[in-house]
């Protein structure tokens, strides 16, 4: 199969597999069966650039700053909605337009749920995204293509299944809105502000702050998605009836929302909202009401406007899930990274149907700007109906025997000084020994993203750190000579103490980087790490820079080259980084193998399979990039060896047939010994 053929292909797959996970919401193809089909892809672009398009699904990783927002000019106004706030309302809106109809008019409903999020419209020409744009001002909006375009929900062609006869439409128009799912948004906010950075006050403003950023990569970090709910323009395309819109959208790969119903009478459109005031709090998104759309499209455009709204449609709002109650005390909560965050006490309150006690004040920059005091009566609301947070006081209800609440000078957790780096909102404890932060540093430690050590969950960190077989990350690699007391614990039975053991020993082969990025040093995650492993060699060598001389890296600022000197300086870390290298963890960056002609398994190629005694496959991967192989994901003839473990599968049966050997981890080793 010549190389274009093949890449339109793999994007044709790739694409409709995208589409299966985050619009069906079901897969039919793995993790790394997808990840196999997208390296491959990569690896044929890279081939042959000149075959990249727009529309590929390798474009979606974001990237490049964009000097300013183009404004787009819309195709038709995108309008309002008219509010209704009581089911009467919805009534008298019935009333209303029955006096503009013939007498025998049918009427049914669409209800679509009113996401709070940010209204987006998407342009597509024979089928291919070309453009998406805000709404602005409904007129005129601002061009974010290439942020939309990092998001998957967002079809790069249509339709997505390669098999489906559906034509495209020459031209189309959609509008949608994009949002931040609720469960992700708790993460990503408060990993924001674990990292001293400004936090968003709702779902809505992230996900308008996330699209409307001028560097696509950063669009790209973040989760979020897309429901798409209605034409701006369809050419060729004459469906009457909003309902039948929907299932058209959805047909050819746009997500819609699956909570949208159709109600036969304004009496069923009025049930369903009142069920809506309890699914609410169910719902993995902000929404903040119902779109209630007359079903017949043709009637609605007859019905025309009133002023600027639709007559053929209306908004009908949620009460607001927001009381007062009395703040009474702000806490001082220690994150991972030392952030030490405000954390509000308050009077019980029923907020949504449940019983808020604690809210969040993000940082104590914001408590100042709205003059929040401990003992005011503060407005809470919970944002998306799941984050309590205080929205501010309501200073007319003062008595004078309010305090003002000041940032912290020490931690409370173990006295150290507090610090607030230059320019900086958050305030820090920087003693990577701080008790509070030693539970969360094990946890970042030893995760997936970090030293993937197998066995060691949340809480076996807590049980071990509880009962003092861990004092910090670098006592992790002393566990092995504490097996009595670690058998002696509820629960820890000699396969688990074992397993334990082998994960964290199968640890010291992960890379460098990965060891850099599970230090946890503020703002160093694992692509800053590779970067800045990749300039100075080695994790000795980045406690030696000087501040100058890591911002002279291109890609680090004064943020981060500040961080880390400043985490060096800390005679307590510089004590840990020596003891995780006497434990024999990797603390230079690999050679390139390009630079490895020399290396023991140079020139080699593998692939790995099943489950290893004691190597995660990661680690396996390393250690063998380490040495100079390489790590595909596919058996063909270019392969050298199988490295194959317990439930193998097909890639160990196709190994065989082409008479590739076949090693266990042990062989693996060996190799590498009798060749080094």
């Amino acid at each position: 199969m010549d190389a274009p053929t093949k890449i339109t292909q793999l994007r044709e797959a790739l694409n409709y597999h995208i589409y299966r996970y985050y619009v069906l919401e079901q897969p039919t193809l793995s993790d790394g069966a997808y990840d196999a089909l997208f390296d491959q892809l990569v690896a044929l672009e890279a081939a042959h650039p000149d075959l990249v398009t727009a529309d590929s699904p390798t474009q979606r990783v974001g990237g490049g700053v964009q000097d300013k927002f183009v404004k787009v000019t819309h195709p038709a106004p995108m309008l309002s909605l008219a509010k209704a706030t009581e089911p009467a309302e919805l009534i008298a809106w019935e009333s209303r337009n029955r006096k503009l109809l013939p007498e025998d008019t049918l009427l049914d409903y669409i209800v679509e749920p009113k996401i709070d999020g940010l209204t987006v419209v998407l342009h597509y020409e024979n089928g291919v995204f070309v453009q998406g744009a805000t709404r602005g001002n409904g007129e005129i909006g601002e061009d974010i293509t290439q942020n939309l375009r990092t998001l998957n929900a967002v079809p790069g062609r249509i339709p997505v299944d390669p098999d489906s006869d559906v034509p495209p439409p020459a031209r189309l128009v959609v509008r949608g809105e994009a949002y931040f799912p609720l469960d992700k948004w708790a993460a990503f906010n408060d990993a924001l502000a674990e990292a001293g950075e400004k936090t968003y006050m709702n779902p809505r403003n992230a996900a308008s702050g996330s699209l409307r950023q001028l560097d696509s990569s950063i669009t790209a970090a973040r989760p979020l998605t897309l429901f798409v709910y209605d034409f701006v323009v369809a050419d060729g395309i004459d469906i009457p009836t909003q309902a039948d819109r929907l299932n058209y959208l959805r047909q050819i790969g746009f997500p819609v929302a699956a909570d949208s119903q159709q109600c036969a009478t304004i009496e069923d459109v009025i049930a369903t909202y009142q069920a809506w005031l309890t699914k609410r709090n169910s719902i993995n998104y902000e929404v903040d009401g119902l779109v209630i759309k007359i079903n017949d499209q043709t009637i609605a455009d007859r019905l025309g406007f009133t002023g600027k709204d639709p007559r053929g449609a209306v908004a009908m709002k949620f009460p607001a899930q927001e009381k007062t109650t009395k703040l009474l005390a702000a806490d001082v909560n220690v994150g991972r990274t030392g952030t030490l965050a405000p954390l509000a006490r308050l009077e019980p309150v029923e907020l949504g149907g449940v019983i808020v006690r604690n809210a969040t004040l993000h940082n104590y920059s914001e408590i100042a700007n709205k003059d929040i005091r401990i003992g005011d009566t503060v407005i809470v609301k919970r944002a998306g109906d799941v984050i309590p947070y205080i929205v501010g006081p309501v200073p007319e209800l003062r008595d004078g025997s309010e305090q003002i609440i000041t940032p912290p000078a020490i931690c409370p957790a173990c006295g150290s000084p507090a610090t607030q780096p230059e320019g900086e909102i958050a305030i820090y404890c920087d003693n990577a020994a701080c008790p509070d932060q030693l539970v969360r540093r094990i946890e970042y430690f030893v995760g997936r993203t970090a030293m993937d050590i197998g066995g060691f969950g949340t809480k076996t960190g807590g049980i071990l750190v509880e009962n003092g077989l861990v004092s910090d990350i670098a006592s992790i690699y002393t566990l092995d000579q504490q097996q009595d007391e670690l058998l002696a614990l509820e629960g820890f039975k000699a396969k688990k103490v074992d397993n334990l053991l082998t994960g964290i020993a199968a640890s010291k082969a992960q890379p460098a980087d990965r060891v850099l990025t599970a230090i946890g040093i503020r703002y160093v995650g694992g692509v800053i790490a590779k970067l800045l492993l990749a300039h100075v060699g080695s994790i000795d060598a980045l406690g030696e820079q000087s501040a100058d001389q890591l911002e002279a890296i291109d890609g680090v600022g004064p943020q981060i080259a500040r961080s880390i000197t400043t985490w060096f300086a800390n005679e307590r870390n510089r004590d840990l980084i020596a003891r995780l290298k006497a434990a024999d963890l990797q603390f230079t960056l690999y050679i390139p193998t390009s630079d490895l002609t020399n290396a023991s398994l140079a020139d080699r190629t593998f692939v790995i399979t099943g489950t290893l005694p004691t190597l995660s496959r990661t680690a396996a991967k390393a250690l063998i990039e380490q040495h100079g192989g390489k790590v595909t994901s596919a058996v063909s003839q270019k392969t050298d060896y199988l490295l194959a473990g317990e439930k193998a599968g097909s890639k160990r049966t196709k190994a065989e047939k082409l008479n590739i050997p076949i090693l266990d981890e042990a062989a693996l080793l060996t190799m590498i010994d009798e060749r080094l």
